[in-house]
């Protein structure tokens, strides 16, 4: 299921993502979802929204990180 606004995204995500890391989930994931949309393409046994979401927690994962706290912040430059 696409996300419309970051507003439709999940709790998780909403309550511990920075805006800009919500927002880079968002747009990773509507486009992971299309490129996934056949099974054939997906790895066997996944479905459209696992990987989907795999993908865009990869993105996210390339400029953010956890602190020691576990607060999700940007990497340094």
């Amino acid at each position: 299921m696409p996300y419309r606004y970051i507003s439709d995204l999940p709790d998780s995500i909403k309550k511990n993502l920075p805006k800009h890391a919500q927002e880079i989930y968002m747009k990773v994931f509507n486009n992971a979802w299309d490129e996934y949309s056949d099974p054939d393409k997906r790895r066997p046994g996944t479905s459209q929204e696992e990987s989907a979401c795999r993908v865009a927690w990869a993105a996210v994962k390339k400029q953010y990180h956890k602190d020691e706290k576990g607060k999700w912040v940007k990497k340094a430059a």
